[in-house]
């Protein structure tokens, strides 16, 4: 078995959702409650970054550790997900978004396989598109945190620009609408009619 945690980032603000995106229901179940039902599938260690974990204590998500974001005013994912990475003991962390509806459990456990595959010089394993990486659903050896963090303190909070700077593994992606994310009161409509 991979030594493997999972962080979720719960921090965003929703601003084109107009509400907490994380607690939309899709299929009756609230999205970042959906996100932790597929997350158990690959392993029991989950936190759940967040700045307002009590927004999410009437999900019931026993199995998950709540990490309290720090918030700044230049932040974003990758502050996030330092904050996370600062608690984890695990090789690899898979990072997750928590607004990823389409999520599929089989898909997730074929790519854990992989990870032991990755050679050592690679950062992480990701999805790649024509836009750059999926950096919000992929895995990350933990050991990058020191990285991480001096791109950071320099300034930096772009994910795509720092995976610029490492040997980074391509994940196959077969049905790439799995990867698709609510944003939008029309994301959620699209969700539904699909």
């Amino acid at each position: 078995m991979t030594d493997l945690s999972v962080i979720i980032l719960a921090g965003g603000k929703s601003s084109r959702m107009g509400e907490d995106k994380a607690l939309i229901p899709m299929q009756g179940i609230p999205l970042l409650k959906k996100v932790c039902n597929v997350a158990k599938s690959c392993t029991d260690t989950i936190y759940i970054v967040t700045p307002w974990p009590e927004r999410y204590q009437n999900l019931h998500l026993p199995e998950c550790e709540f990490i309290p974001e720090i918030s700044t005013q230049t932040q974003g994912p990758l502050v996030g997900f330092v904050q996370g990475l600062e608690k984890v003991k695990t090789e690899w962390v898979l990072l997750l978004a928590c607004d990823l509806p389409n999520l599929q459990i089989e898909v997730l456990q074929n790519w854990v396989k992989l990870v032991d595959t990755v050679e050592s010089e690679n950062i992480a394993l990701l999805v790649k598109n024509t836009k750059g990486w999926e950096p919000l659903c992929g895995f990350y050896r933990c050991k990058c945190l020191p990285l991480l963090q001096d791109f950071i303190n320099q300034g930096g909070r772009s994910f795509q620009e720092w995976l610029k700077l490492y040997p980074v593994a391509v994940l196959p992606l077969s049905s790439p609408d799995m990867l698709f994310n609510c944003n939008t009161p029309e994301d959620v409509q699209q969700f539904l009619l699909n």
